[in-house]
């Protein structure tokens, strides 16, 4: 059942010190990797998101022994060969990282499989994921020809193929890679445009060997993964919220520590110190599998900039938010070569357009992206999540410079990626009760 709220944030300011919750690539990554594994992994700082936990759902259908306790999960596995063939269908919910990366991951085993998602995940574009698979070999059924959910997966033995990606996606890229460890030869992935390197960071972790250079990945099959230990930090996409928010609310000052800064993952500080934001990023171990950091973010006046080409990658999650912050900033915001915004949980070109201006933003749509104009005083209004995750969050942190109430329809979505979401508004609100 969805959740309406109605926030009325008028003349607030925001201060303390927070710890987001897990990195959701991460979290999801580090549930495969310790399946596919022989031995016993250990996962700290897990997110309890509604996604991820579908990834555990899946692989606890595959016979896999996962047990959770708070943030920490242990995985104990015997290897691919010993999973089982389900006897339901393994649905992914609104995880569109478990259904591509499971596709990469099934393709190679012994088993045949079923997958589907909710509605969000049946409009949304599989043939990417299905095409390069099948190129290996792999044999997959579903609507129209492998685009869409429910899809059907006949593991089989796999070949190793070199691939260029089309377009910059981690997701695409990680089920080539995931296959590829079941694949005969040597699988070779090359990029344009560099995207988030979690799966390559953790096949490594997991001591797989793997050469990585220049846009060009490759390794060779049949490398048999070793159970380790994964510190999941903190997720950069959940913490942009905040640092948005404590950028344009007047008087606030937020601290957040933990939070991972990938620099596949960073774009978002590089946009905040390019508007002149007043942020302060401490680095905590640049030397662990996934480098974090302590990261402070006051409000200040924002000059407006140009967010295109190599970057779009490396923060194309947190587009809705920083169309928020650029209504804010001195000037005209452009965000182009975007496109990818089109297939996410919603169109969140359309999505975000359409809502903020809603509340009165100076923001026109583009093919790849949005113009923003701005600074713009934000009012009021009804709006709505879409069902999307970080849309619905874009919209709680609108509220908190908007002059009328904001009233924002399904605030449930945002469980998927940020449980304690609202109780990290009210402790930085200082509502705490």
């Amino acid at each position: 059942m969805s959740s309406t709220k109605v926030l009325d944030n008028q003349n607030i300011r925001l201060q303390g010190s927070i710890v987001v919750p897990g990195d959701k690539s991460i979290s999801h990554r580090s549930i495969m990797f310790g399946a596919i594994a022989k031995g016993k992994t250990t996962v700290s700082g897990f997110l309890l998101g509604e996604d991820c936990l579908s990834t555990i759902d899946c692989f606890r259908k595959l016979g896999v022994n996962i047990e959770v306790n708070g943030t920490d999960v242990t995985i104990q596995s015997d290897g691919m060969d010993n999973w089982k063939e389900p006897k339901e269908v393994l649905y992914t919910g609104n995880s569109g990282t478990t259904t591509r990366l499971m596709l990469g991951i099934l393709s190679g085993t012994h088993l045949h499989t079923v997958m589907t998602g909710d509605a969000s995940i049946g409009k949304r574009p599989m043939r990417r994921v299905t095409d390069p698979l099948r190129l290996m070999g792999a044999k997959i059924a579903g609507r129209e020809n492998g685009q869409y959910t429910p899809l059907a997966i006949q593991g089989t033995k796999l070949k190793a193929i070199d691939y260029t990606m089309p377009v910059a996606s981690a997701q695409v890229k990680s089920a080539i890679l995931l296959a590829g460890l079941r694949a005969e030869g040597t699988t070779i992935v090359r990029e344009k445009e560099i995207s988030r390197d979690h799966t390559e960071r953790m096949l490594k972790q997991f001591g797989a060997n793997i050469e990585v250079q220049e846009g060009i990945i490759s390794f060779q099959g049949g490398q048999q993964l070793q159970a380790t230990h994964v510190n999941v930090p903190g997720d950069i996409s959940s913490a942009a919220f905040f640092l948005v928010a404590g950028a344009i609310t007047p008087n606030s000052e937020i601290t957040m520590e933990n939070v991972g800064v990938n620099p596949t993952r960073a774009g978002i500080l590089e946009v905040l110190e390019k508007m002149g934001a007043d942020i302060t990023v401490t680095i905590e171990d640049e030397h662990a599998a996934e480098p974090t950091a302590t990261i402070t973010i006051r409000s200040s006046s924002l000059q407006a900039t140009t967010i295109e080409g190599e970057i779009i990658p490396r923060l194309i999650d947190e587009i809705p938010i920083i169309a928020l912050l650029a209504t804010q900033a001195q000037g005209t915001t452009v965000i182009r070569n975007a496109e990818e915004l089109k297939v996410k949980e919603t169109d969140r070109i359309t999505a975000v357009v359409t809502e903020l201006k809603k509340l009165g933003a100076n923001i026109e749509a583009t093919d790849d992206g949005m113009v923003i104009h701005g600074p713009t005083a934000l009012g009021g209004g009804q709006l709505q999540s879409y069902g999307d995750h970080r849309i619905g969050m874009m919209s709680v942190v609108a509220s908190f410079i908007s002059s009328s109430p904001i009233q924002i329809d399904d605030t449930d979505c945002i469980a998927v990626s940020y449980p304690s979401f609202f109780d990290h508004v009210r402790e930085l609100k200082n509502e705490i009760y």
